[in-house]
């Protein structure tokens, strides 16, 4: 008989960046009204995720927006339904960054070499601050015309 044991941390760290993100139905998302915090502290934040990404080896996830971008409160929509805010969690330490009227934060962008002029602006960034995503941070600033599951698929490829 054999005896199953409790996998090694590594190999479950592996298991789990295997996990494929949830499938979604067909259809675009439901904008959120207002996902960016305009009083936030952006660089606690941030500097928060990164804690819980170095301590739960995940990446952190950037989004860079305002509450008067379609586009972005799209993309906010998305990250808010069930099976995507449960696969994000799994993968992401995320951190929705309100730029004002791209005059807010800016600095947090410029920090990973990334001036923003468009969003939503996603950066996906390791715990040790490399970006994987440094050739498509503006990859998202359009998905008002995707569907919730290319959104999805767009954001694993960096995961």
């Amino acid at each position: 008989m054999r005896v199953l044991r409790a996998a090694p941390p590594v190999l479950a760290l592996l298991l789990m960046a295997a996990a494929p993100p949830p499938s979604l139905p067909a259809g675009l998302a439901t904008p959120v009204a207002a996902p960016y915090d305009v009083s936030a502290d952006a660089h606690k934040q941030v500097a928060g995720a990164f804690e819980a990404a170095r301590a739960t080896h995940r990446r952190v996830l950037l989004d860079f927006g305002g509450n008067w971008c379609p586009d972005c409160r799209m993309l906010a929509g998305v990250l808010a339904v069930p099976a995507v805010k449960s696969w994000t969690e799994e993968h992401f330490a995320t951190v929705m960054i309100d730029v004002g009227r791209m005059k807010k934060n800016m600095d947090i962008a410029a920090k990973y070499g990334v001036k923003i002029t468009a969003v939503p602006t996603v950066l996906v960034v390791t715990p040790d601050g490399v970006v994987v995503n440094a050739d498509k941070p503006f990859a998202l600033s359009d998905d008002r015309s995707w569907t919730q599951q290319q959104i999805v698929d767009q954001l694993a490829k960096w995961e």
